[in-house]
């Protein structure tokens, strides 16, 4: 994504983000959001990730001690719906699940054991190639849930994959289409699924995110 377009969906989200809690904003509130937005943006930009972290430790800090009960409650609420999603999508209890605070997560890099897995984190930057995957089933499910979200996602053409992603503020790209602004949702299912012998369902959940999926 180029930097204007870059710096167009920052604006979306910090506009949503306004006009949704601007009765609880005040000028500690509002610096907070810039300083958050400007990590999003040196995370997206790849060439100062930690920096981009500490942005996002440091206005997430601000917000906390300013609006420490609307924090918790999303957090609450946030988590709620991942535990909820657990039991509807891993029933028969064998995967992994983890919980972070902050999570990096560098799936295209070498090859990768593909299992269930559940993951809910507050901060989370998740980069996950599917043709280096490793498969130990037949059908698997990828969740993901959290705070804020940047994930980059590559699909090869011979798994049968059914994807669902949801971001309340941020953007959802599914080439060639992409969806910025509030409440983006996307629902596919690749056409050899039902045929398939390699099957994965991937989950995506974020209040703030930006979510790019790419076929191979």
């Amino acid at each position: 994504m180029d930097r204007r377009k870059r710096f167009l969906a920052i604006g979306l989200i910090g506009l949503g983000i306004l006009l949704i809690f601007g009765k609880w904003l005040s000028f500690i509130t509002i610096v907070a959001l810039v300083i958050i937005a400007y990590g999003i943006y040196k995370i997206r930009n790849g060439e100062e990730v930690r920096t981009g972290y500490t942005l996002l430790a440091v206005g997430g800090g601000l917000i906390l001690l300013e609006h420490f009960m609307l924090v918790v409650a999303i957090l609450m609420i946030s988590l709620g719906f991942y535990y909820a999603k657990i039991r509807k999508t891993q029933s028969d209890g064998n995967y992994t699940q983890r919980q972070n605070i902050t999570s990096s997560i560098h799936w295209d890099l070498d090859p990768w054991s593909l299992r269930n897995t559940s993951m809910w984190h507050i901060f989370g930057e998740l980069d996950i190639d599917l043709s280096l995957a490793i498969v130990e089933d037949s059908s698997n499910v990828l969740m993901f849930q959290g705070i804020v979200g940047d994930i980059d996602l590559v699909v090869p053409e011979d798994y049968g994959v059914e994807i669902e992603a949801f971001v309340m503020f941020g953007q959802i790209e599914f080439e060639p289409n992409r969806e910025t602004g509030m409440l983006n949702k996307l629902y596919w299912k690749s056409p050899n699924y039902d045929n398939s012998d390699q099957k994965v369902k991937i989950i995506i959940s974020y209040v703030v995110g930006d979510v790019d999926i790419r076929l191979t």
